[in-house]
């Protein structure tokens, strides 16, 4: 009885270490997004859509899934214009309670409204969840903070591990500035990893 008590409490400590590691990133990766100009994250952000065409998995892509950008997140605004150009169908997130659900949308301008956290939503009409499980799909995630081996660490919601768990063949890329990624973030083992992760530097893999 003793030693299972030992060992609940060791793993709660670990848990809770772990969520304080986490806690200071956000706050650390935060911090470095907001004393970015502008201009400056909108020029990196350019030079991680660069990489992006190059990859394979987006020229075999038609359908595109992707985050819509906030608060000096890698932009995406270019990288849906440039998908569009390219031939390929473009679906974006919407927060649903604790699900989140993508949608088709066809103008930046006329198909979003805001949203969960004040983030851009598409409006709930043209799902493309039935798309996820396609050959053809190819989904573009955010993250706070990863690693070199591909550790992410999300905004705490868990809302991208939810829609990866239930389609595990959707082809994932996270898109990030080199200054979130550290040699080692806290992980545990169910987490899902993205098979790559682009920079404005370079791609992980």
């Amino acid at each position: 009885m003793g030693g299972t008590e030992r060992t609940d409490e060791n793993q709660d400590k670990k848990s809770q270490a772990m969520k304080q590691k986490k806690k200071e990133l956000r706050k650390e990766i935060r911090a470095l997004r907001a004393a970015h100009s502008d201009e400056e994250i909108h020029a990196m952000s350019l030079q991680v859509l660069e990489r992006v065409r190059e990859l394979p998995e987006y020229r075999q892509a038609d359908t595109i899934f992707v985050y819509v950008d906030c608060k000096h997140e890698t932009e995406t605004s270019d990288l849906i214009r440039q998908a569009w150009a390219d031939g390929k169908r473009t679906a974006v997130p919407r927060v649903l309670g604790q699900e989140m659900k993508f949608f088709y949308i066809t103008s930046l301008e006329e198909d979003l409204e805001d949203g969960y956290f004040g983030i851009r939503e598409p409006y709930e009409k043209n799902p493309a969840d039935g798309a996820a499980d396609a050959p053809g799909s190819l989904m573009f995630m955010p993250g706070v903070a990863f690693d070199e081996s591909r550790h992410r660490i999300g905004y705490g919601g868990g809302f991208y591990d939810r829609y990866l768990e239930a389609h595990p063949g959707l082809k994932t890329v996270a898109l990030a500035f080199e200054f979130q990624v550290k040699p080692e973030v806290p992980f545990e083992e169910f987490d899902i990893r993205p098979g790559k992760i682009v920079t404005e530097k370079r791609v992980i893999q």
